[in-house]
């Protein structure tokens, strides 16, 4: 991974659907080595924020820079070599081989074929994935956390320094969620990179979250560090249930005792 390193601000955005406004005056700052979680009820706004930062969507209202940039002024090839997402579905049909898929991820840098120091990092991510054993296979062949781990490889070989993952232990058992995330934290902590995560899991986030942001009917709820802003009256305001909370200081928060409201 690259050590250089940006710092991502977001200033007042609003994103519409159509006549549908998905985020309402969305503000923030992700710094260097930072792990941001995001977590809110279906229908917050959690994967539209995500997709507006990795340009899909444009926003109506406010800016979204890089370092002092509005990314929209910089080219989509520039910019794939800067933010990598991971969307939470990705359809495959077609019958491609594993490599070829990561390799899909070079795409950015390739300009004829692929070349020795692509190859370098596409074989370098595959190890750090665990995927040698099976990597000329068909991604069809796989199961669905076989494939989790096959598209997080495709987003690491761009390089990224900003990684944007829209539920990444989608499909993951607990043993490749808990690997996942370790493996995030050490890329993050290590290269200086930025991530921000949409998570479902309030007891994961917390775990590896830097800074937590609670999202609510298009907008921001509450930003902070997991142990100030998660409450059992926050929890209650933006998801609706009532919830027990235990204080500990390596997990900084555990939450049980979900019960409707």
């Amino acid at each position: 991974m690259k050590n250089n390193y940006v710092k991502l601000r977001i200033e007042g955005i609003d994103v519409y659907y159509k006549s549908y406004k998905a985020l309402n005056n969305v503000s923030f700052e992700a710094d260097p080595g930072e792990i941001i979680s995001i977590l809110g009820p279906n229908g917050s706004g959690k994967t539209t924020l995500l997709r507006t930062i990795a340009k899909i969507l444009r926003p109506r209202k406010g800016v979204i820079y890089l370092d002092s940039k509005d990314i929209f002024e910089i080219s989509d090839g520039e910019y794939s070599k800067i933010v990598g997402y991971l969307p939470q579905q990705t359809t495959i049909i077609s019958p491609m081989k594993i490599f070829e898929i990561i390799a899909l991820g070079r795409k950015p840098y390739v300009k004829w074929s692929l070349t020795n120091k692509d190859l370098e990092k596409i074989w370098e991510v595959i190890k750090l994935m665990g995927l040698e054993s099976f990597v000329f296979r068909e991604i069809t062949e796989l199961s669905g956390g076989e494939r989790q781990r096959v598209l997080c490889a495709r987003v690491l070989v761009q390089e990224p320094k900003i990684l944007l993952l829209d539920e990444p232990t989608t499909h993951l058992d607990l043993r490749y969620q808990i690997e996942f995330l370790e493996l995030f934290k050490k890329l993050t902590k290590e290269n200086n990179l930025i991530t921000i995560m949409a998570l479902h899991d309030i007891n994961l986030a917390t775990r590896y979250s830097d800074k937590i942001i609670l999202m609510k009917n298009g907008y921001i709820y509450a930003i902070g560090k997991p142990e100030e802003i998660l409450t059992s009256e926050t929890i209650r305001e933006v998801f609706e249930v009532e919830t027990e909370i235990i204080r500990n200081p390596e997990l900084h928060i555990i939450i049980r005792g979900i019960v409707k409201r």
